[in-house]
């Protein structure tokens, strides 16, 4: 927006189409970076049709500073504390460069003791995602520019193998990156973790991302990533021990829970898979009992056999 104020500041009467060009986006994100300068920056912007571009219809002397409070400053700083696991990744450099320019546009009055926050807040990372990052930023720059890729890529257990991808998107779920992409030889889309890609190769081909794609459509009814053709009424029950850390957190959207006259607390979600389900169960120890499905109780079953035979 501050190079549209300078464009229109010239007075070289610019067009969406010309400063899309110019400033390497979209048309639509130039409209609507002019409709939020003129609507909420109260800035006198209109459109001359015999120029066939806009200009300001009265004297700017320069663009509105950033307004922000003190409670906005410190989740500022907070989410960018929550961001430090992150650092030497690709996103790095883009987000100290968006805090710094927030920083310079701050007005003079705002002043906060960030000395205080580094005291008072942290954060911890039990397991910290092993990635290339080589690797990692080129995944990113594939999703953003729609790159096919071509990927080695080594299932647990399994040697490498070379998989050809549409990259639709790149995910962080509970702290863990995940690379959803179509995969050709498949013919449908895939989940693949980064940090068991070996390598990627650009094949020099673009596609474009099929409108039916929706994260959130797939990942509505699985517990973590895993998504499946099925639909389980999955039903655990909490011994009072573990039911009060069950009711601290939502765990699936799906979910309802019942208090039970012991203490105790009874969990229900519908789920199209149960593979990362029985890892959670199986997490709890003794603690927790599947009711149902029956499918559950077996792979739980079979799983806790399998810990006490080693």
């Amino acid at each position: 927006m501050l190079r549209i104020h300078q464009a229109l500041q010239a007075g070289t009467f610019p067009n969406a189409t010309s400063l899309a060009r110019e400033i390497e986006v979209t048309t639509k994100t130039i409209h609507r970076d002019l409709e939020f300068m003129r609507d909420r920056l109260n800035l006198p912007i209109e459109f001359d049709k015999p120029r066939n571009g806009y200009f300001y219809t009265g004297e700017v002397s320069g663009f509105p500073t950033m307004q922000i409070t003190e409670g906005e400053i410190f989740a500022l700083v907070v989410a960018e504390k929550a961001l430090q696991q992150y650092r030497g990744t690709s996103f790095e450099k883009p987000l100290l460069s968006a805090i710094k320019k927030m920083e310079q546009a701050l007005p003079d009055t705002i002043s906060l003791n960030l000395a205080d926050i580094e005291r008072t807040i942290s954060f911890r990372t039990r397991a910290e995602p092993i990635l290339n990052l080589e690797i990692f930023d080129a995944l990113a720059k594939a999703v953003a520019q729609r790159q096919q890729l071509e990927l080695h890529y080594r299932k647990p257990g399994q040697p490498a193998e070379k998989r050809l991808v549409d990259a639709y998107h790149l995910a962080n779920i509970n702290g863990e990156w995940y690379l959803f992409a179509y995969d050709h030889a498949r013919k449908d889309l895939r989940t693949f973790v980064p940090a068991r890609i070996q390598s990627v190769k650009p094949t020099g081909k673009t596609f474009e991302r099929t409108q039916k794609f929706s994260l959130e459509k797939r990942l509505r009814d699985s517990f973590g990533v895993h998504s499946g053709e099925g639909e389980f009424e999955v039903v655990i029950r909490f011994n009072p021990r573990a039911a009060d850390y069950i009711r601290e957190k939502k765990w699936h959207p799906s979910q309802t829970l019942r208090d039970l006259k012991n203490g105790g607390a009874e969990l229900k979600m519908k789920l199209s898979s149960l593979a990362e389900v029985s890892r959670w169960v199986l997490s709890w120890g003794g603690d927790a009992e599947v009711l149902k499905p029956k499918e559950l109780v077996e792979s739980v079953r079979v799983a806790a056999k399998k810990i006490l035979a080693g």
